[in-house]
């Protein structure tokens, strides 16, 4: 039991203004596990209001010793990386050893990466009889969901830190725990009182507090395309920046001179990281017609190989789903398949066989998917592959780019370069080319309704500074 009954603000973990508790489950034994103060629009104001106060000296503060603060704050999750690892699997349900190498070995790498990208960046640079200079935004509001938490939080917090800002952050109430983590690192580090503020709470209240303030220069969101409409629309009553990063349909386009064995059995697997709760998942995979039955018959080998269960024992390779709204979310989607009549192949609606506890749901694969039906055009958040078939190479990258999102994609030939012109014909904010591996510093981010701004890399930090021009 991780009971958390203070929130950091202003470098002290202080009681909540209001008397509220938020329990976190466990997504495999439906168990409370932990809970966190349900903060109030009072305490954002106490942030805020921290915040504002410490901008003035860490906005001065030398570049190299910013560096300094993220290398140590690196150094410090890496001595927590068992803790956060098995906090995120019992709060999200993602087997512990994936755990280990991504929900705690990507934010720790993440957090090293700007130590060295805010070393190397350019703050001023001389155009013409112009300096142009590159200053940090402001305070920064942040707000993170529970599908990969820690990770989401220091794709914000870390550039946040680096350009200069300071920052108060909300992270999801379904996982809100390895955020204490983060801030008892901060708080050994010495981070300068209110650079870093801490608030837990719901969406409506928090989170909305927060996108409304006044002196939030800057809300970094992401989450739903739903939530996200919401914290612009706030944000505009105040000409805030707003950075989001939203929801996604990703398509994985497989060719016909594809190794199609090698693109499918990686398609299942990626639709199907983190039960299927990523953002960019590759959730449609667009084949040749003439491919269809080869295609099925490898995916469904795939889908099985997949086995719900304990995501702390050493046999599952499919943990649950967050919470009891996302298996109900991810089951009514199953069954609208079937009754668009959409073609199941493995998998479906009714719960694993002998997982009685947990938001456990069986990995599913549908065929003969038409690109107008409810599967293939929402985000389902759950191990659901939609197969599309495709006439020829336009048709393919028509499909493609017939949703409201832009996320991510793949795109699979035995040509690089035919690959290469498909992946920049799609539009989406990143493609992976033939399985090319997540690059943690390169821009991340999406087109259309998946949201604007990007994430990690000197193109994650340029979203928190604004530029001046000095004319000489």
């Amino acid at each position: 039991m991780d009971k958390r009954d203070r929130l950091y603000i202003d470098g002290s973990w202080v009681p909540s203004t209001g008397k509220g508790s938020i329990d976190v489950i466990s997504a495999s034994t439906e168990e409370v596990i932990g809970t966190v103060p349900e903060g109030t629009a009072a305490d954002v104001d106490n942030a805020v209001a921290a915040a504002r106060t410490a901008f003035l000296a860490w906005s001065a503060t030398p570049v190299e010793e910013r560096a300094k603060y993220l290398q140590r704050l690196q150094e410090g999750l890496s001595a927590r990386m068992g803790d956060i690892a098995n906090i995120v699997t019992a709060e999200v349900g993602m087997p512990l050893n994936l755990s280990m190498m991504i929900q705690a070995g990507l934010p720790t790498m993440v957090m090293g990466s700007f130590a060295q990208i805010v070393g190397e960046f350019p703050f001023e640079e001389q155009i013409g009889n112009s300096l142009v200079v590159h200053e940090p935004i402001g305070v920064v509001g942040c707000i993170t969901p529970w599908n990969y938490p820690l990770h989401q939080v220091v794709a914000k917090v870390a550039p946040a830190f680096a350009a200069g800002c300071t920052v108060v952050l909300k992270p999801s109430e379904v996982a809100p725990l390895s955020a204490f983590i983060l801030a008892e690192v901060i708080d050994e580090v010495g981070l300068p009182a209110g650079v870093f503020n801490l608030v837990t709470g719901y969406g409506p209240v928090v989170g909305e507090a927060i996108a409304a303030h006044p002196d939030v220069d800057m809300v970094s969101f992401t989450g739903s395309t739903r939530a996200g409409k919401r914290v612009s629309e706030l944000g505009a009553q105040t000409i805030k920046r707003v950075a989001l990063e939203l929801g996604g349909k990703s398509a994985n386009v497989i060719l016909d001179d594809a190794d199609f064995e090698r693109a499918v059995s990686t398609g299942v697997s990626n639709c199907y990281m983190n039960s299927g709760q990523t953002c960019i998942a590759w959730t449609r995979m667009l084949v040749p017609r003439e491919r269809l039955a080869e295609v099925e018959e490898l995916a469904v080998k795939t889908a099985e190989s997949f086995r719900p269960g304990d995501p702390f024992g050493g046999e599952a390779n499919l943990g649950p789903l967050a919470s009891a709204a996302q298996l109900e979310r991810v089951r009514g989607y199953i069954k609208k398949g079937v009754d668009e009549g959409a073609k199941l192949l493995t998998g479906g609606a009714d719960l694993p066989e002998g997982l009685d506890k947990g938001y456990f749901v069986r990995p599913t694969v549908f065929s003969d998917v038409r690109p107008d039906m409810t599967i293939a055009q929402e985000e389902i958040f759950g191990p659901v592959l939609s197969i599309i078939p495709y006439d020829d190479e336009d048709d393919a990258v028509r499909i493609a780019n017939d949703t409201v999102y832009g996320l991510s994609g793949g795109v699979w030939s035995g040509d690089p370069e035919r690959a290469k012109k498909v992946a920049k014909r799609m539009r989406t904010g990143q493609v992976d080319v033939n399985g090319g591996s997540f690059n943690p510093v390169a821009p991340f981010g999406g087109y259309k309704q998946s949201g604007n701004g990007r994430e990690l890399g000197r193109y994650g930090l340029e979203e928190y500074l604004e530029t001046k021009s000095l004319q000489l």
